[in-house]
C-alpha cells in the first residue's frame, strides 16, 4: 500500500509539473512568435515607404519611414506590378532569387489572394498594397525568425527534460519524507492488529479449552466442574477489559473520545484516588506516601483525569518491589501543576524509555505476565493526557526509581 502511494505521489506530482511547465513554455513559444510576427509586419509596412508611390497626377513627396532599426535587422524586398500585372519592377537589392524563382514567388502570392500571407516553401511573409495603377508586395524573409523559433522550441524541451528530471528525484524525495508519518502509523497499526490479536488469542484459547473439557462432562454437576467456569470467568474479565481499552484507544485516534472539561479540584481528584490503594499497597507489603498541595485547579475532565491517575497508581503498585515506597507528588509551579508518581524498584533500561507509551510494549516480559497486564495502560494514560492538554514523561535510575511526571495547565 505504502508504495502504491509513493508511486502515485510521483505520478501526480510529476503530471502537475509537466502540465505547469507544457503551460508555461507554450505561452512563452506564443509570445515569442507573436512578437516576431509583428515585427516582420512592422517591417513590410515600413518597407512600402522607401519610395515615392508611382502615381501619374499630382506631386506627392516620399515620405521618410519613421523607425529604420527593422528595415535595417529585417531582410525585405518590394516588387511592383503594372496595373495588368504583366511588368515587374524589383526594388531592393537584398535578394538571392533568380527571375524565374521570383516569377514562382509572386504568382504564388498572387493564387492565394490575400492581402498578407506566409509562403511556407518560400520562407516568406508577405503584404500587398493595391492602388489605382499598380500592385505592390512586400515580402519579408522569415528564416531568422525561423530559426529562432526553432532554437527557442529545442532549449524549451530540454529544458523541461532537465526540469522534469529534477522535479523527479525532488518528489522522490517528497514522497518518501511526506508518506514517512503515513508509514510509520500503518506499520503501528498493523503491529498493533498483530498485537492485539495475540493477546485475544490468549483468554479465547483458555475459554475454548475449558468449554471443552465441560462439555466432555455433560452429565456432571456445576459444582464438580466449578473450577473450569471460574477459569472461564477470569479469562473473559481479562478480555473483556482488553477489548475496552482497544475501544478506548480505537476512539481516542479517531477523535472520538471527546473530553468534558470542567474546572477541577486537581487535589480532591488525586486524595479521592490515593486513599483507596493505601489499603492494597498495605496488603502488598509496600509503603504509599504523598505530598499533595490543596486547592490546585485545572481544566479537565474529572472521571478520564482520575482514570489518568489511577493507572499511573496501578502500574506503580504493580512495579515497585517489595518494602519498596510509592511516593506521589503534587505541586504548582508558574502556572503548571506537576503530577508525579515515583516507585522505587529496577530501574527501566534507557533504550526502553522513549517506547513506553507505545501500545503493547513491554520492558521486561516475564514481570508483564505476572502482573496480567497487557502493555496498553501507559498507551491510555498518553491518550488522556493528550486529550485533557497536557504532557507525560518518565525517568528512571537506580537512585529514585521509575517516575512518571504528567504537567496540566493551570486553570484560568
Amino acid at each position: 500500500m505504502i508504495i502504491k502511494l509513493k508511486k502515485k505521489f510521483i505520478v501526480i506530482n510529476m503530471v502537475l509539473a509537466a502540465f505547469v511547465l507544457n503551460i508555461s513554455f507554450f505561452f512563452i513559444a506564443a509570445s515569442t512568435y507573436q512578437r516576431l510576427s509583428v515585427e516582420s509586419m512592422q517591417a513590410l509596412e515600413q518597407s512600402f515607404v522607401k519610395i515615392v508611390p508611382s502615381e501619374p497626377s499630382g506631386n506627392n513627396p516620399a515620405v521618410p519611414p519613421k523607425d529604420n532599426s527593422l528595415l535595417m535587422e529585417a531582410l525585405t524586398f518590394n516588387v511592383k506590378l503594372s496595373d495588368n500585372q504583366q511588368t515587374m519592377t524589383l526594388i531592393g537589392d537584398n535578394i538571392d532569387y533568380d527571375d524565374a524563382t521570383l516569377h514562382k514567388i509572386v504568382n504564388s502570392c498572387l493564387e492565394q489572394a490575400k492581402p498578407s500571407g506566409i509562403l511556407i516553401d518560400y520562407h516568406l511573409r508577405y503584404l500587398v498594397r493595391k492602388s489605382t495603377y499598380a500592385t505592390e508586395i512586400a515580402f519579408y524573409d522569415l528564416t531568422n525568425d525561423i530559426h529562432t523559433m526553432t532554437t527557442l522550441v529545442k532549449n524549451l524541451i530540454f529544458v523541461e527534460i532537465g526540469a522534469l528530471a529534477a522535479f523527479f528525484l525532488i518528489s522522490l524525495f517528497l514522497s518518501r519524507w511526506a508518506l514517512k508519518p503515513l508509514e510509520l502509523s500503518w506499520n503501528q497499526q498493523k503491529q498493533f492488529i498483530a498485537d492485539a490479536s495475540h493477546e485475544l488469542k490468549t483468554p479465547l484459547t483458555v475459554i475454548l479449552a475449558n468449554t471443552d473439557i465441560l462439555t466432555s462432562h455433560s452429565t456432571d454437576t456445576i459444582q464438580n466442574q466449578i473450577k473450569w467456569l471460574e477459569y472461564i470467568q477470569v479469562e473473559a474479565t481479562h478480555m473483556h477489559k482488553l477489548v475496552n481499552d482497544l475501544l478506548f484507544l480505537a476512539n481516542a485516534d479517531a477523535f472520538r473520545e471527546k473530553p468534558v472539561f470542567s474546572k477541577v479540584n486537581l487535589s480532591d481528584a488525586v486524595w479521592n484516588c490515593y486513599l483507596p490503594f493505601e489499603t492494597v499497597v498495605f496488603e502488598q507489603g509496600k509503603i504509599l506516601n504523598c505530598n499533595i498541595e490543596s486547592e490546585i485547579y485545572i481544566s479537565a475532565d474529572e472521571s478520564k483525569l482520575k482514570q489518568l491517575i489511577l493507572i499511573l497508581l496501578d502500574n506503580a503498585c504493580k512495579y515497585t518491589d517489595n518494602n519498596g515506597q510509592i511516593i506521589v507528588s503534587l505541586t504548582q509551579k508558574q502556572e503548571k501543576a506537576y503530577f508525579t508518581v515515583t516507585n522505587e524498584g529496577a530501574p527501566i533500561a534507557s533504550e526502553h524509555l522513549p517506547h513506553l507509551f507505545e501500545r503493547f510494549y513491554r520492558a521486561d516480559e516475564s514481570r508483564t505476565r505476572e502482573t496480567g497486564g497487557y502493555g496498553l495502560g501507559l498507551s491510555i494514560a498518553k491518550a488522556i493526557t493528550d486529550m485533557l492538554q497536557g504532557k507525560i514523561s518518565v525517568t528512571s535510575n537506580t537512585e529514585v526509581g521509575t517516575t512518571f511526571i504528567v504537567i496540566f495547565p493551570m486553570n484560568k
